[in-house]
């Protein structure tokens, strides 16, 4: 009796019950892991500049112009809700964005010369094609997460694909540059937006988009009614405020390499290691999303936040690094899908595109300020071990300080209303097949 409650339980814990629940995991799986893999050339394409005599300015010019289309993501999403492509909002989108950024890298691969304008546009039409992918894919989570009450667990599968193709990335990244291989480095990019077209279908499957006319003004009212929702903008600044405290970013590196002497090898080791981490945060918080309410879960991942993040006071050689780099990735990950969850759920109805990806850009928003004043005030308190002491007590403070915040966001009425919503949609969607 003892065995079988055991085995109920565990059964409870497994999120993807149903078919379609696991069909659109594998999906979203296969989409974030490409979305990794896009990488793999940035250490073939910064070594070959290197050798070539450009500045590091330059190089990080290249690198700045390609992730402009991570910057607009919102334009997708305004894109997709707003107009279907040949009768669907995400399929045909997700078809021909994916068939876009195959063929770049793909032309990249088979190019003789690798000029850096010509090489800047490609890798830039790459990124192009799996930033509108990131966007579609968000858009499928949330409208089929909330219906099956699974953004959080499909959110989970997304970060833990993303995270094993920052892992390979380092590995097949550092092998490529080693033997300056930069065709064969695009090449397997190349692989899998072509793969991502093949699950795209295959894999998604969507009702046809009404009549234009109708579509139109059915969804200009939903963003009207999104851009005057309360709860919408309060988590915006939620979000925005818990990423947007001091953090290490390039300031940490200083303190590794200046004041601790790490070397680039093992500062890379730190970092995989802190990945692999990440992917055990990102399967714990699967069936965790689904025992707890999300308001507790947010309260208690910030505590994790204070305390992982005062944790850092003790980084003071390779033992204490390696300790403090594994229990960070996994509570940093834990932290990030609770407040990605949060965002998910607070998306309006017919417009989860546009919303979902203008949350995400405050999201990234917070943590690129956060780092750009966290390297300023390390500079500013004189780049040594003091200054680093100063920085993790004003980051841990800031961090501290947003919980003050969780009673305004009203997390309970937004998980509520997002309950209200999976049932209609359920019961719509029940309707039409």
């Amino acid at each position: 009796c003892m065995m079988q409650r055991m085995k109920d339980w565990l059964r409870r814990l497994h999120p993807f019950q149903t078919p379609e629940a696991r069909r659109l995991a594998v999906l979203f799986a296969v989409v974030y892991f490409a979305q990794g893999m896009y990488a793999l050339p940035n250490q073939v394409i910064s070594i070959g500049f290197k050798e070539q005599g450009l500045t590091a300015g330059l190089v990080a010019n290249f690198f700045l112009l390609a992730s402009i289309p991570w910057f607009i993501k919102p334009l997708y999403g305004l894109i997709s809700d707003f107009v279907p492509l040949f009768g669907r909002r995400r399929k045909s989108y997700l078809l021909l964005t994916s068939a876009l950024a195959c063929s770049a890298g793909l032309v990249a691969g088979l190019s003789t010369q690798h000029g850096y304008w010509w090489l800047a546009l490609l890798y830039t039409t790459m990124g192009f094609g799996l930033a509108f992918n990131d966007v579609l894919t968000d858009a499928l989570m949330v409208e089929n997460g909330k219906r099956h009450g699974l953004t959080g667990a499909f959110q989970s599968v997304q970060w833990a694909a993303v995270t094993v193709a920052s892992i390979l990335v380092g590995l097949l990244g550092g092998h490529f540059a080693e033997h300056g291989d930069l065709h064969a480095a695009f090449t397997v990019a190349a692989l899998f937006p072509l793969l991502v077209l093949l699950m795209a279908t295959f894999f998604v499957r969507e009702a046809r988009a009404g009549a234009e006319g109708a579509e139109f003004r059915q969804t200009w009212a939903a963003v009207r009614a999104g851009l005057g929702e309360r709860s919408v903008w309060l988590v915006a600044a939620f979000i925005f405020l818990f990423n947007f405290s001091p953090s290490f970013g390039p300031a940490f590196l200083y303190y590794q390499t200046d004041v601790l002497g790490f070397s680039q090898h093992y500062i890379g080791a730190l970092d995989s290691i802190s990945a692999a981490a990440s992917v055990a945060g990102a399967f714990i918080y699967a069936p965790l999303s689904r025992l707890m309410p999300l308001r507790r879960l947010i309260n208690i991942v910030i505590g994790l936040s204070v305390l992982a993040t005062l944790a850092y006071l003790l980084y003071r050689g390779s033992g204490s690094a390696l300790a403090i780099h594994i229990v960070w990735g996994v509570t940093g990950m834990v932290t990030t899908l609770a407040f990605l969850d949060l965002a998910a759920k607070a998306c309006p109805r017919r417009v989860e595109a546009t919303f979902f990806a203008l949350l995400m850009s405050i999201f990234n928003l917070g943590a690129q300020s956060g780092q750009t004043v966290g390297a300023h005030l390390y500079t500013g308190f004189g780049e040594g071990p003091q200054a680093y002491t100063w920085l993790v007590l004003i980051s841990t403070a800031a961090t501290a300080a947003v919980w003050l915040l969780v009673p305004l966001v009203h997390i309970e009425r937004i998980e509520a209303h997002a309950r209200e919503e999976a049932r209609f949609d359920g019961a719509h969607h029940a309707s039409h097949t």
